[in-house]
């Protein structure tokens, strides 16, 4: 293990860190907020005394980079930020236990959106436009923008490492032939994106500060907002942009590059974007006849399944009703629609389309195997063969998902909330959704449980927003085991 490449590696991390915490420093200065500014500046203090710490017990680190260092790397630095990423809640005494701090922006930079708060209304600007930056900078990644802004120093396969530990999905491609560049594509459609989203939230007169911090948890997936209602108090043409561009950042962004170099055919033929699509209309169309004597129109009616059908597939965890009132038909398919989730290589949770369409076209090959053994049967997506070791790792992947889920489930149960609750609740914090069921449902939120359980539900949504294996390589033995 190169632990000195990689004490450099999260030093420069915590720099990005303090940089994009400067902006709500200045939002706390300009609105006179003095807890804020106390907790923004302790926050720059301990971030500074640990950077400077690795950089000089680093020194004269050797370039060697690998797949196993990548993994460590990816899951300590999401850790260490989120230890020092809290802080301004902590020190502000916004959220006066460390722990809820910590789940709180735990659940930020995952995207989560499960929130200990009961109203958010009161917190200072500076705190509130933190606590949303967290969803923009977790949505791509932290590291992603590290490799887009800076040099590589171990390399294209360092960069791949990384790239590969951070991003979502079973494997990860790259847009053009250096890594580095792919990485500085995907922010620059990000932030396009992002920007789109807050011109058309403004064009619908809502707040500028309202408008940007619900484009962070928008574009980041996440949830987070600035009204204890969601966005229930808005009004329809905001709720509907909000609905698109959900739907919009739950696309895999490589289809966006496809389009901007004019690949229409590619982008119309993908079979995760057709999977993704037709589960959004057909849970939308089911759940509307579902709730159809709940509204007193067909438009509203229509307009809070879309919102929802796309925050819980998407994983953003937005709202617009109090889904937990609905039929359980409905409530059923946003369940489903939790475990599923968005599209690789998006900003969205879950199991991913794509690998739902893999353990379903595996499923078939087995039995078309049975039936026909002497026959050489293959797994193919977009018309290209899938490599095995693609559909072994996505075979490992749900078996680690379903084992995690078991354990946690079991573990929060000591609580004592129902059944209920404590299944939606690790859905909801393993998927990077937000919202549950019950005592964890759209008005409600995770101050119930104990310390023991917030812990159970962070490494849920880490694992959850790292795809599992880089949280579980850091606590593997043979991880850390010289040779």
């Amino acid at each position: 293990m190169n632990y000195k490449m990689m004490g450099q590696f999260v030093a420069k991390i915590l720099a990005v860190e303090a940089a994009f915490m400067f902006p709500a420093l200045l939002i706390s200065v300009f609105g006179r907020e003095a807890t804020a500014i106390r907790g923004f500046v302790g926050a720059f203090i301990a971030i500074a005394a640990v950077e400077i710490l690795l950089r000089l017990t680093c020194r004269g680190a050797q370039r060697g980079f690998h797949e196993k260092e990548g993994f460590v790397s990816v899951a300590l630095s999401w850790i260490i930020l989120s230890l020092l990423g809290c802080l301004p809640f902590y020190l502000s005494g916004a959220i006066p236990r460390y722990i809820d701090a910590f789940f709180e922006i735990v659940s930020g930079f995952t995207t989560t959106g499960a929130s200990i708060l009961p109203a958010v209304e009161g917190l200072p600007r500076g705190i509130l436009y933190w606590r949303s930056f967290s969803h923009w900078l977790g949505g791509m990644g932290v590291l992603v923008f590290l490799l887009a802004i800076a040099p590589a120093a171990g390399g294209d396969g360092f960069t791949m490492h990384l790239l590969r530990a951070e991003s979502p999905g079973p494997s990860v491609g790259k847009l053009v032939p250096r890594m580095k560049k792919t990485a500085s594509i995907l922010y620059l459609i990000y932030i396009a994106l992002t920007a789109m989203n807050i011109l058309f939230l403004l064009l619908g007169n809502m707040p500028l500060f309202d408008a940007v911090c619900t484009a962070f948890g928008t574009a980041g997936t996440g949830g987070f907002g600035t009204r204890n209602d969601s966005l229930a108090g808005f009004s329809p043409y905001l709720q509907n942009v909000t609905t698109v561009f959900m739907l919009l950042f739950g696309v895999n962004f490589s289809c966006y590059y496809l389009l901007l170099i004019k690949e229409f055919r590619s982008v119309f033929r993908d079979e995760e974007l057709r999977l993704y699509g037709g589960l959004v209309l057909g849970s939308t169309a089911l759940i509307a006849w579902n709730i159809r004597g709940l509204y007193a129109t067909l438009e509203e009616t229509l307009r809070h399944a879309a919102f929802q059908v796309a925050s819980i597939i998407t994983t953003t965890g937005f709202a617009t009703a109090d889904f937990d009132l609905w039929p359980s038909f409905s409530k059923s398919i946003l369940l489903m629609l939790m475990i599923v989730g968005a599209c690789a290589g998006s900003t969205g949770g879950g199991i991913k389309c794509v690998r739902v369409l893999l353990l379903l076209k595996s499923l078939r090959r087995n039995i078309r195997q049975v039936i026909h053994p002497r026959k050489v049967q293959v797994v193919r997506n977009n018309h290209q063969v899938v490599d095995e070791k693609i559909l072994d790792n996505t075979n490992a992947y749900l078996a680690a998902y379903v084992v995690i889920i078991i354990i946690s489930v079991i573990l929060i149960s000591l609580d004592g909330f129902s059944t209920t609750t404590n299944i939606s609740a690790v859905l909801a914090c393993f998927n990077n959704i937000g919202p549950g069921l019950e005592t964890v449902g759209p008005t409600c939120n995770f101050s119930a449980y104990s310390t023991f359980s917030k812990l159970v539900l962070i490494f849920d949504m880490l694992a959850g927003r790292l795809e599992i294996f880089p949280i579980l390589a850091l606590l593997t033995r043979s991880t850390w085991r010289r040779r």
